[in-house]
């Protein structure tokens, strides 16, 4: 996690591998641009030749002269058409039935003296390529960094000679996707080609594209490092011409292909075992023979009915390694259209026949992910108000609210509200419901602790929740820790931590000691470091904390920052990450990291983390607002 937050950047270079070649950067002669023009068009120096009518013109080949890129055989008839040749009893038809073909590899000579039944056969599909030489001495000073601007590169490809393509994370979580780029070495110039790719790939000869923008949640890794995504719109296009809208969209929807299902499952079922076999990271399994256990479960493959039924059949066979992070997701299963319901952010209670808004979250308006309807400017629903009607529509205890909103979210809809069940002095408003309440009640949730720990300490002792060890981790606890620095003390609370990864970024700032002070007649005092809580801080952990919610724990208790309070976190300290994809798009993990202490012991996996003071959550107290 110390990694997060930088802007990393990264340059495109070239190695020149051999020492007798010229640099492919070096400056170009002006007088060989004018003399490489004057070659392609010698009437600019006044040599046009004028066109003599009655000279006559040789037959054009209709196909090119023999190389090695092709294996292909040929018959040269006098008149130089080419035509092409099986073998030597076809030699004579050969002569007669001629089929045009590209970049013929092994020729067939034949001149009228010559008998067809024995051609003489020109034997460059038999050659090898020339083998490539690298000279590594001094090769670190052969090292070129292209004329590429420095960015967040992800991925590339080679396309035609003197081309490469290079794909660049967004800049802006508002614009997902990646930025596609093609740098011409000719020119020496970079340009952007598209904007929200989730696919890219390029033709074996680097003339055509495939790309993919828009679609869902990443599920196939590219060769060039882009990811495919279901949905979205899919392209071929060429990569030197310019980009035509709608020009070769590909209709992926009208694709169908025939598919076996059994024998599908069959091979996933193998493949799976041989993730394991490849990328787990204990060599002997934990103990398991792997093969016989194959073996064992392999019966089963006959019984399936369901694609659902093969990841039932994995997650048990492969739960005799007994290790966490040990999963099966997804694969091709019909999938049913989803209607998005709306939500208000608020709680109701049943009073007179008529809903009542109990609670009202407020949210951050100005942040898209924590939008709350009812507190949007204009609105000014109150609680105790009743909620009368929606679009137009009676609202009466005895109805489903959520039905009423059926299919809403994110648009907008008409709301009758008032301060009496009988409807008087009712008022319209016009909201906007969210499809999802989590955010709203998160905050709100964090909010009531932090504004609880303030009261409790006389405004001494800092909160700081930390919902995983990731991206949203990472933003609450800069978001809540920097801005609380003039406390003294600080509580941590990683209840429900779904982990992510190893969260040192924590530690390092919760450990800081101090250096010194700066005495100053502008205001107080400061210290160095500036961005730390100095005094003492407690963790909150809990069953549900689990991965990189393991490893916080351990680390803070390593660390000797503070005590633990609450119960064993869950134990599942392995690490998952790069395995191949299923036939189908589905996937299967295999531990590829298991933790281990300084002192050489297993440790945390299956066994969790402790706590030094243990308090049991009443689920009565906590139903009645009582927290640890």
């Amino acid at each position: 996690m110390s990694s997060f937050g930088r802007q990393v950047t990264r340059s495109v270079y070239v190695v020149v591998l051999r020492k007798d070649l010229p640099s492919p950067l070096a400056p170009e002669s002006d007088e060989e641009k004018i003399l490489e023009e004057q070659k392609k068009n010698p009437q600019e120096k006044g040599e046009e030749k004028p066109e003599d009518k009655n000279e006559p013109k040789p037959e054009p080949s209709p196909i090119p002269p023999a190389s090695a890129e092709d294996g292909a055989a040929y018959v040269q008839r006098p008149n130089a058409e080419f035509v092409e040749v099986r073998d030597k009893s076809a030699a004579r038809e050969a002569l007669i039935e001629t089929r045009v073909g590209t970049n013929p590899a092994s020729t067939v000579f034949m001149s009228e003296s010559q008998d067809a039944d024995k051609p003489v056969v020109n034997r460059a599909a038999d050659k090898k390529p020339a083998p490539v030489r690298i000279d590594f001495e001094d090769i670190d000073q052969r090292i070129l960094a292209l004329p590429i601007p420095p960015r967040n590169y992800t991925g590339m490809r080679a396309g035609k000679a003197g081309m490469i393509f290079i794909l660049e994370n967004a800049t802006s979580p508002d614009a997902p996707g990646l930025i596609l780029h093609r740098f011409d070495l000719a020119k020496r110039k970079t340009e952007k080609v598209l904007e929200g790719v989730t696919f890219f790939d390029l033709s074996a000869n680097g003339e055509k594209m495939l790309f993919q923008q828009g679609g869902g949640q990443s599920t196939q890794t590219a060769p060039g490092g882009s990811s495919s995504q279901p949905g979205g719109r899919w392209v071929i296009a060429s990569t030197v011409q310019p980009l035509k809208p709608g020009e070769g969209t590909v209709n992926v929807n009208a694709m169908e292909v025939r598919v076996d299902p059994r024998e599908e499952w069959r091979q996933m079922y193998r493949e799976a075992w041989r993730i394991q076999r490849d990328f787990f990271y204990d060599p002997n399994y934990h103990g398991l023979d792997i093969a016989a256990t194959e073996k064992q479960y392999a019966p089963f493959l006959n019984q399936l009915a369901h694609r659902a039924d093969l990841n039932y059949l994995l997650q048990e066979a492969l739960g005799n390694m007994s290790v966490g992070h040990h999963n099966t997701f997804g694969g091709d299963t019909p999938e049913p259209v989803r209607v998005v319901g709306g939500l208000l952010g608020a709680d109701y209670g049943i009073e007179n026949n008529r809903y009542r808004f109990a609670r009202i979250y407020s949210g951050e308006n100005w942040n898209p992910t924590l939008r709350a309807p009812l507190t949007q400017p204009g609105v000014n629903v109150r609680e105790g108000e009743y909620l009368l009607a929606v679009n137009g529509r009676e609202l009466r205890s005895t109805d489903n609210i959520y039905s009423f909103f059926e299919g809403m979210a994110n648009k907008s809809v008409i709301l009758k509200v008032g301060p009496n069940p009988d409807g008087t002095s009712a008022r319209e408003v016009t909201v906007v419901p969210v499809p999802s309440e989590t955010a709203l009640r998160n905050l709100s949730w964090i909010d009531a602790n932090r504004r609880k720990v303030a009261k409790m300490s006389n405004n001494r002792v800092a909160y700081v929740y930390l919902p995983n060890t990731s991206g949203a981790g990472y933003t609450n606890f800069n978001r809540y820790y920097f801005a609380q620095i003039d406390k003294e003390g600080a509580v941590i609370d990683e209840r429900f931590n779904g982990g992510g990864t190893a969260a040192d970024y924590f530690i390092d700032y919760m450990r800081r000691p101090l250096m010194n002070y700066w005495a100053t007649r502008e205001g107080a005092d400061f210290t160095t470091p500036v961005g730390s809580i100095y005094g003492p801080k407690a963790m909150i952990i809990d069953e549900t904390a689990g991965s990189g919610g393991d490893a916080l724990p351990w680390y803070f208790r390593r660390s000797k920052i503070g005590p633990l309070i609450g119960k064993r976190t869950w134990g599942g300290l392995v690490g998952i990450y790069d395995y191949p994809q299923l036939i189908d798009g589905g996937s299967v993990t295999a531990p590829r990291v298991a933790f281990y202490s300084p002192e050489g012991e297993w440790d945390v996996e299956n066994n969790g983390v402790a706590p030094d003071i243990e308090i049991e959550l009443d689920p009565q107290a906590w139903r009645q607002g009582r927290d640890l």
